[in-house]
């Protein structure tokens, strides 16, 4: 053959039940496994549709064997040799398969009469999601720049990575006809386009003439060659930051790594260096560049009287804060005052940050990169310095501070009869800490009962008007922790949200709505109604399936959820009350959460699923979020009668903002979890916890404690009295022998088996349990069930460990899967 042996497929075999001619056969022919593309380019041709027919199948399967041996061209007379085509009829089915390719444009013919398949024809941009030591997921882009169902998500073995590494954007090759077979969509990078880190934080280990580094990131799954000269002073067991200089080979089978350190960070273990090393594996800043910090150093604190004199002058109404009580930054504060008509005003004043911080400055380009000020369980990374965040922006007491306000008068029944929106002036007479106003409510006595008492009153009422119309109660719990000097967790324990809390976010999510509006209503004075471009919070309504899924889970324990169209919101809330102080509240508050829509900015107006809103922004905290900035700056431009600014400028925005907020909250879920197994690997060996089922894999399955919320895995490895099996229809293992159960919601007793820091990671073990017995008429059917289902079936001596743990694997290439090039 002039291109060599083509890699070995299943193209060449007659597909199960049928051979080429059309009849049936008895089965597979041969046992090698291809992995199969599925989506051309649009401008090409449309996606692949599911095969409904022999010639659609065939099709398919000559496409995937072209695809697999894309580095070669074939002949007609080879690929009609290796498809067994030896009857006239199936060589000119054949061949008119091959005309309608080329037609398509997914496969070339090239001048010498051979084909090939067409590289530019089938590749799809992503990014990698390295989830697993033996294979990745490419996230495809989407419209809207956030990830897409997870059903199109691209399986791409280690092997085929071509050289990336987690967060890099490729260009990967889709399988054909892999959607059509009921799998996961397969492909294999083609190219990098873009590496998606330069950096990465470990722990490093020195020896005589080079060091290694062993990436803090469980996505990486090898150590980092660190050569002598690169070691940068840094000490055996230290965390540091290194500066990759070389990623791995494309044709390399493991990911090697090369690179040069260029921060230390500290000795790992100690809570300074852990909390920077978290920020830095998440791209986040640790400190504000000098410029910056000159800048906001440089801006006057006294304000002028000519500044005072083009705002709403409210300083003589009473007004104060309610923020938590080791709150830093005060960004808004209510006033109330009774007006003569019986009516009340209530206003809602946001510290004016863009007075402050000027397009086209050094705060603002900082501001922007930020996008977010991050919470970290022990510290705040602020999106201003200091300056600005705890000084001049703060709505300290007793000061006279600058605003953007939305002042709105409301009847005893909180309906809004007018509103006001612009810059003022105001005077913060009192700050109260959530508890400290709390205790005055509970107690009827102290400072401001009668403000407080109608606040909360009026609030009671927008919240229950907010779930009459659709609004979904999601209160998912929080951890606090108490810290000693050091940052060493002394207790783990609940935050508990009371009416003062409420109260506050009721306030608001009423200002962020009426803004909204208020920009949108402005649209009408436009030329042409051309709508005002504003930035919103969006948050798309779930998706029909994760929702019927979840409620088959939750009826399965018991709980009744009804997700037909306009029963969802109500039946949401009667599921959350049912499950209140329950033992698996937790989980299932944190799936039903899962199950929907993450929200997110947009300029794009199709409103707040979870809170019922036809149109939201974000005003309130501009100290901390970038995008209240932009809406602070755009109402001004709307209350100046300013036209429509460029939509797509700020579409850019609000997808960078969207993208910093979720690094954000990543970093701070990592710093919970740190303290967490930090404060676990504190206990005593012998020292027993009570919690609940969380989470079931084919590895073990995940408990939560009670008392404090920390998570950790019972390995089916040390589950000794049986053969479990995975039921993942079921969401549960069961013994072969015994049929004992483990489900989501068992409750369990454990004790601390290991803690891992450096993964954030614990391990229990049980020590006792309630585990249910399955029936003996259901474990047969059940049995084959799940087995014709593809459920792993583990010996408890085996199990899983290290990093290839996270997530379940498809199976391995090669091995059920139809078509090519297997390879164990």
């Amino acid at each position: 053959m002039r291109n060599g042996k083509p890699k070995q497929n299943k193209y060449n075999k007659p597909t199960t039940g049928q051979s080429l001619s059309g009849r049936p056969t008895s089965g597979r022919a041969n046992s090698s496994h291809s992995r199969e593309k599925g989506l051309e380019k649009p401008v090409r041709t449309g996606p692949v549709k599911q095969a409904n027919s022999f010639m659609d199948e065939l099709k398919n399967d000559l496409m995937a064997f072209f695809q697999i041996n894309d580095d070669r061209s074939f002949t007609q007379e080879q690929i009609l040799d290796h498809f067994d085509a030896n009857d006239r009829r199936m060589k000119l089915i054949m061949n008119g398969l091959i005309g309608e390719l080329v037609e398509e444009g997914t496969l070339i013919r090239q001048t010498d009469g051979s084909y090939r398949a067409d590289a530019d024809a089938n590749l799809i941009e992503g990014v990698v999601d390295h989830v697993n030591a033996r294979f990745a997921f490419v996230i495809p882009d989407t419209a809207t720049g956030i990830r897409g169902d997870r059903n199109d998500d691209i399986w791409v073995s280690t092997d085929d990575l071509g050289g990336a590494v987690d967060g890099d954007r490729v260009r990967v090759i889709r399988f054909t006809d892999s959607r059509n077979r009921g799998r996961r969509i397969e492909g294999k990078v083609a190219n990098v386009v873009e590496r998606g880190r330069s950096e990465l934080v470990g722990r490093i280990e020195v020896w005589p003439t080079y060091g290694f580094v062993i990436p803090d990131s469980k996505k990486i799954y090898e150590d980092i060659f660190i050569p002598q000269e690169k070691l940068g002073g840094a000490k055996d067991g230290e965390k540091v930051i290194v500066r990759l200089t070389k990623y791995p080979a494309p044709n390399s089978h493991k990911q090697q790594f090369e690179g040069e350190v260029i921060t230390v960070l500290g000795v790992a273990g100690q809570n300074t260096t852990e909390m920077h090393a978290i920020l830095a594996e998440f791209g986040l800043p640790i400190h504000f560049p000098e410029d910056v910090e000159q800048e906001a150093e440089s801006i006057p604190t006294q304000i002028g009287e000519k500044e005072l004199a083009n705002r709403r002058d409210m300083r003589e109404v009473t007004t104060f804060t309610i923020d938590p009580i080791d709150a830093k930054d005060f960004d808004d504060a209510l006033s109330v005052q009774l007006l003569p008509n019986g009516n009340y005003e209530i206003g809602v004043h946001i510290a004016d940050v863009t007075y402050y911080v000027r397009p086209g400055s050094k705060l603002e380009a900082e501001a922007y990169k930020r996008a977010t000020s991050v919470y970290l369980v022990d510290r705040v990374v602020p999106m201003l310095p200091e300056k600005l965040s705890n000084g001049l922006c703060s709505l300290r007491p007793n000061e006279d501070k600058l605003t953007f306000s939305a002042v709105f008068e409301l009847t005893p029944n909180a309906q809004i009869v007018n509103e006001w929106f612009g810059r003022t002036a105001i005077h913060s007479n009192r700050r109260f800490a959530y508890e400290e106003a709390q205790d005055i409510l509970n107690n009827n006595s102290g400072d401001y009962l009668e403000e407080l008492r109608l606040l909360n009153e009026l609030a009671y009422k927008l919240r229950d008007e907010r779930f009459k119309n659709g609004a979904i109660n999601f209160e998912t719990p929080e951890v606090r922790f108490r810290l000693d000097e050091n940052g060493v967790p002394l207790a783990v324990y609940p935050k508990i949200r009371q009416d003062t809390n409420k109260l506050i976010e009721e306030f608001m999510l009423l200002a962020n709505k009426q803004v909204a509006e208020f920009v949108h209503s402005l649209s009408k004075r436009n030329k042409n109604r051309e709508e005002n471009v504003m930035v919103y919070r969006i948050h798309e309504g779930p998706a029909e399936d994760k929702l019927r899924s979840f409620s088959e889970f939750a009826r399965r324990l018991g709980y009744k959820l009804n997700v037909d169209e306009g029963q969802l919101s109500s039946s949401m809330n009667r599921f959350m009350e049912s499950i209140e102080g329950k033992p698996e509240a937790n989980m299932l508050q944190q799936l039903a959460v899962r199950t929907m829509s993450k929200a997110r900015y947009s300029t794009e107006d199709i409103g707040h699923f979870g809170l019922a809103f036809r149109r939201y922004s974000h005003f309130t905290s501009p100290i901390r979020r970038y995008p209240d900035m932009m809406a602070h700056r755009l109402l001004q431009h709307y209350l100046d009668k300013g036209k429509p600014v460029d939509h797509d400028e700020y579409e850019e925005k609000c997808k960078h903002s969207s993208e910093r907020e979720r690094m954000a909250a990543e970093a701070e879920r990592a710093s919970i979890k740190y303290k967490q197994v930090e404060f676990m690997s504190r206990m005593a060996p012998d020292q027993v916890f009570e919690g609940v089922i969380s989470g079931v894999t084919e590895f073990g399955f995940f408990v939560e404690i009670t008392e404090n919320n920390c998570e950790g895995l019972v390995r089916m490895q040390d589950l000794t009295d049986d053969y479990y099996e995975f039921d993942r229809d079921n969401y549960r293992i069961v013994g072969q022998r015994h049929k004992k159960m483990y489900t989501f919601g068992d409750p369990v007793v454990v004790r601390v088996k290991e803690t891992n820091l450096a993964r954030r990671s614990m391990d229990f073990a049980l020590v006792s349990d309630k585990a249910d017995r399955r029936p003996s008429d259901l474990s047969r059917s059940e049995s084959s069930r799940n087995s014709r289902s593809g459920n792993a079936r583990t010996r408890s001596s085996g199990g899983q460990s290290g990093r290839s743990d996270r997530k379940r694997d498809p199976a391995p290439k090669g091995e059920n899967r139809r078509g090519g090039r297997g390879r164990h």
